[in-house]
C-alpha cells in the first residue's frame, strides 16, 4: 500500500500545479523515512515524488539537507550501485542539492566520492556522464570536497575515459572530452591534497603513461582537417599536462618529468598556449601554464625549457586580462628563472615584461598577482650578474616595488627583496642610487632593525644591504643622519649570532669611513 502511495504522489508530483499541494500538506517531510527503506520499489517512487515536488525550490531543498537525506541518497548509490534507476534518481537528487552549501558540507562527511569514482567506470551513456560530470564539478567548488575527490582517484578515472575517447569525431564525444577535460583542470588546479598522495605512485605512474600516450597520438592527428579531433587532442593534452602538477613533483625522481620533455611536450604545449591566447580559452591556458611550471622544477628540464625558447614564447600571455592566467604565467616563468642565470638576463632585459610587471607589482585588487610580480621582479635580480639588467629595472620603476616588498608581511618575501637589493647594490649602486633614496629604503630597513617583531633572518639581510650602500656618498650620510650606527651597537648583544657577526663588520665599515 505504501508503494503505491508513493508511486501515485511520484507521479501526482509532475504536474507543476499538483507541486504545491504536496508541499503545503508536508508530503515531503513524510516521503523523507521512506528513503531507508529496503524495498527497491519504495526507494525508486519516493526517491522521484521528492526530487520532483523540490525541484527548483530551494528552500525545501535547505530542509531536505537539514532532514538527513543526504547520507540516505549515499546509501542508495552504496547499496544500489548497478541498479539503472535508483542510481539515476540519487544522482539527479545530488545534481539537484550539490550547489547548497550545507549539502556540499553534508557529503563531506559521507564517502560520495568513492561512489561517484564507482558510477563513472560504470557509465556506459554520454547522459549518464554527463550528469555524474554536473555532480562532480559542483562538488570540486568545495576544498575539502576536492580533496576528497582527488583522493578517491576521480583524475585518473577521468584520464581513461579521455583516452578511450581519444580522437573521436563524433560530437557527442567531444563534449565529453571537454567536459572531462575542464573537470581535471578545476580538480587539480591548486588542490594541495593531490600532493600528498605519496603512497598512490603506481597510480601517479599509470596516469603518466597515458600522457605520454596520448601526446604520442596527437601528432597522428596534427595533419587532419577533422575539427573534432584536433579539439580533442588539444584538449586531452592539456588535461594530462595538468595532472602533471601531481605527477611530477613526487615522481620527479623517477624522471617522469624528464620523459614528458624529451617526448616533445615542449613544444606542443607552447602551440597550443598561442592557439589559445587568441581564442581566449582560460581555463585551457591555465592548464598549459600550470604543466609548465611544475614541468619546470627539476633542474636538467629547467635548462631544457630555456634553451627551446620557453622564456620568450609565454611572454604572448603577458597581455592576458586574466588573473588566473596572469598568476600562473608569474609562477611559470619565476620557475623558470630560479636558479638559472640565463633566465635572469633574458627576462631581465625585456622592456615589455618588465612595463607588465611593475604594472601587476601594483595590483590592489589582486594581491596574489602583486605578490607574484614582486617575487619575479626579485628572482630575477636575484640571479642577475649584469649591469645591463640593474639598469632596465631601474627604467622599468621596479625598484620602488621591491623596496616595498623588503617591508610586506611576509619573511620569506623580505628576505627575496633584501637579498635581490643586496645583489642589485654589488652590481651596479651608482643606477639604484637614485631610487633608494625617493624610496626611503634606508629609514625602511633601519625601521626593521628596530622592531622587535622582525626575524632574525630579515635582520641578517637588512644589515647586509646597509653594509652594501655604505659605499655610497648620499646614502652613508642618510644612515649617519638617522643614527643607525646606535642601533646596530645594540644589535651587537642580539640573541642571533649571526646577526651580532653582521652587526659588528658593519659597524667596523661604518666607522671606517668617518
Amino acid at each position: 500500500c505504501a508503494v503505491k502511495a508513493a508511486h501515485v504522489l511520484s507521479e501526482i508530483a509532475k504536474n507543476e500545479e499538483m507541486k504545491k499541494p504536496c508541499i503545503e500538506a508536508d508530503l515531503v517531510l513524510t516521503l523523507i523515512p521512506l528513503l531507508e527503506s529496503a524495498d527497491q520499489e519504495m526507494l525508486l517512487h519516493a526517491g522521484r515524488a521528492i526530487g520532483r515536488i523540490c525541484y527548483d525550490n530551494r528552500h525545501l531543498q535547505e530542509e531536505l539537507v537539514k532532514a538527513g537525506v543526504i547520507p540516505s541518497l549515499v546509501r542508495i548509490l552504496t547499496d544500489y550501485a548497478e541498479s539503472e534507476p535508483l542510481v539515476h534518481v540519487a544522482l539527479l537528487a545530488l545534481y539537484n542539492l550539490a550547489e547548497l552549501e550545507s549539502a556540499k558540507e553534508a557529503l563531506s562527511m559521507t564517502k560520495v566520492a568513492e561512489q561517484l569514482v564507482k558510477q563513472l567506470r560504470r557509465a556506459e551513456s554520454h547522459e549518464r556522464l554527463e550528469i555524474v560530470f554536473e555532480v562532480l564539478q559542483a562538488l570540486a567548488e568545495n576544498d575539502a570536497l576536492k580533496v576528497q575527490l582527488v583522493e578517491a582517484g576521480v583524475p585518473e578515472v577521468l584520464s581513461e575515459i579521455l583516452l578511450r575517447l581519444q580522437g573521436s569525431s563524433q560530437a557527442e564525444d567531444t563534449c565529453i572530452v571537454k567536459a572531462a577535460s575542464d573537470l581535471i583542470v578545476s580538480l587539480l588546479l591548486g588542490v594541495e591534497g593531490c600532493k600528498k598522495k605519496k603512497k598512490k605512485k603506481k597510480k601517479k605512474k599509470k596516469a603518466a603513461k597515458a600522457t605520454a600516450l596520448i601526446l604520442a597520438r596527437h601528432k597522428n592527428y596534427q595533419g587532419k582537417d577533422s575539427l573534432n579531433s584536433q579539439l580533442a587532442s588539444l584538449v586531452s593534452i592539456t588535461v594530462f599536462l595538468t595532472s602533471l602538477t601531481c605527477l611530477v613533483l613526487p615522481l620527479s625522481s623517477d624522471g617522469n618529468c624528464l620523459r614528458m620533455v624529451q617526448l616533445g611536450v615542449i613544444h606542443q604545449l607552447l602551440d597550443l598556449l598561442e592557439k589559445h591566447v587568441r581564442s581566449g580559452d582560460t581555463s585551457v591556458q591555465q592548464a598549459a601554464l600550470s604543466a609548465l611550471q611544475n614541468l619546470a622544477v627539476p633542474v636538467v628540464s629547467k635548462v631544457q625549457m630555456l634553451e627551446e625558447g620557453v622564456a620568450e614564447r609565454i611572454e604572448a600571455l603577458l597581455m592576458s586580462e586574466s588573473p588566473p592566467v596572469q598568476f600562473k604565467l608569474l609562477g611559470t616563468l619565476r620557475m623558470l628563472a630560479d636558479g638559472q642565470d640565463d633566465a635572469a638576463e633574458i627576462l631581465g632585459q625585456d622592456p615589455t615584461l618588465l612595463h607588465r610587471l611593475v604594472q601587476w607589482c601594483s595590483a590592489g585588487d589582486h594581491s596574489g598577482i602583486c605578490g607574484e610580480a614582486n617575487r619575479l621582479l626579485a628572482s630575477i635580480l636575484h640571479r642577475n650578474r649584469s649591469q645591463e639588467v640593474v639598469k632596465a629595472i631601474q627604467a622599468a620603476q621596479g625598484v620602488k616595488h621591491l623596496v616595498s616588498m623588503a617591508t610586506s608581511e611576509h619573511a620569506a618575501m623580505q628576505n627575496e627583496a633584501l637579498n635581490a637589493l643586496a645583489i642589485a647594490s654589488a652590481i651596479d649602486l651608482e643606477t639604484l642610487e637614485e631610487s633608494f633614496k625617493e624610496s626611503q629604503l634606508v629609514q625602511s630597513l633601519h625601521k626593521l632593525l628596530q622592531d622587535d617583531n622582525t626575524s632574525p633572518e630579515v635582520k641578517y639581510n637588512s644589515i647586509g644591504l646597509l653594509c652594501r650602500l655604505l659605499n655610497s656618498g648620499d646614502l652613508r650620510q642618510e644612515i649617519e643622519e638617522d643614527k643607525i650606527k646606535d642601533t646596530l651597537e645594540q644589535l651587537c648583544s642580539h640573541s642571533n649570532a649571526n646577526v651580532v657577526k653582521e652587526a659588528i663588520t658593519t659597524l667596523q665599515v661604518l666607522r671606517d669611513g668617518t
